[in-house]
């Protein structure tokens, strides 16, 4: 089990990493302010979730097996790296296909965009090898052989850079969602602005995804 000052350090570490801007802080930034605040929350709670496969791939010693083999991380990075340009695609393409107020609030539109937006989240996650490569780098810098299994630590310890990073996404989600219903509710030109401006982050997630 982890002991107090493992807790402590290791999450001062991992919300000033989570707080720095980052790939995923502006991807939850941007579907915040270009969809809802419930939008950033969904696609928060998807990279949560594929964050947990990246702590069980860690503590398995999994990731560490595929990131050695050039094959198989250039795979990943290219399925990534589709995915993310078809995003891109898909956004660019509708960027002028505003919704109406009245499919805004309709429940079965709602949980529609949730579900996808979540499942999202978890895609983009999964499919990012630096993900995989942060927490190698990351987790066993506060593992102790004093606490026992070494496995168990990096589970413990990846559940609480998950919890936090919940948290500030979580924060971010409602802050931007905020924001950008302010910007859209002045001018509905702004609406497709925003549209750009995701499809470029889209863009750029794609060409950081090959610094690695």
């Amino acid at each position: 089990m982890l002991d107090w000052n493992q807790i402590t350090s290791f999450l001062t570490v991992a919300v000033i990493l989570t707080l720095m801007p980052g790939p995923d802080i502006l991807f939850v930034a941007a579907q915040s302010m270009t969809k809802s605040r419930l939008g950033g929350i969904a696609v928060a709670l998807g990279l949560c979730t594929g964050l947990l496969v990246h702590t069980t791939a860690a503590a398995l010693g999994v990731s560490a097996v595929v990131l050695s083999s050039e094959g198989a991380l250039f795979a990943v990075k290219a399925l990534g790296a589709a995915y993310l340009l078809y995003l891109a695609w898909k956004t660019w393409s509708g960027r002028h296909a505003g919704a109406t107020p009245a499919s805004e609030t309709a429940p079965a539109a709602k949980s529609f965009r949730f579900g996808a937006l979540y499942r999202r989240g978890i895609t983009m996650n999964v499919i990012n090898p630096k993900v995989s490569l942060f927490f190698l780098a990351l987790l066993p810098q506060f593992v102790s052989e004093q606490s026992g299994s070494i496995p168990l630590q990096m589970l413990q310890l990846g559940l609480l850079f998950i919890a936090q990073a919940l948290v500030i996404f979580t924060c971010v989600s409602l802050l931007s969602g905020f924001a950008g219903g302010i910007v859209t509710g002045r001018s509905p030109k702004w609406a497709p602005r925003l549209a750009v401006v995701e499809a470029v982050i889209y863009v750029l997630l794609t060409v950081n995804l090959f610094l690695l």
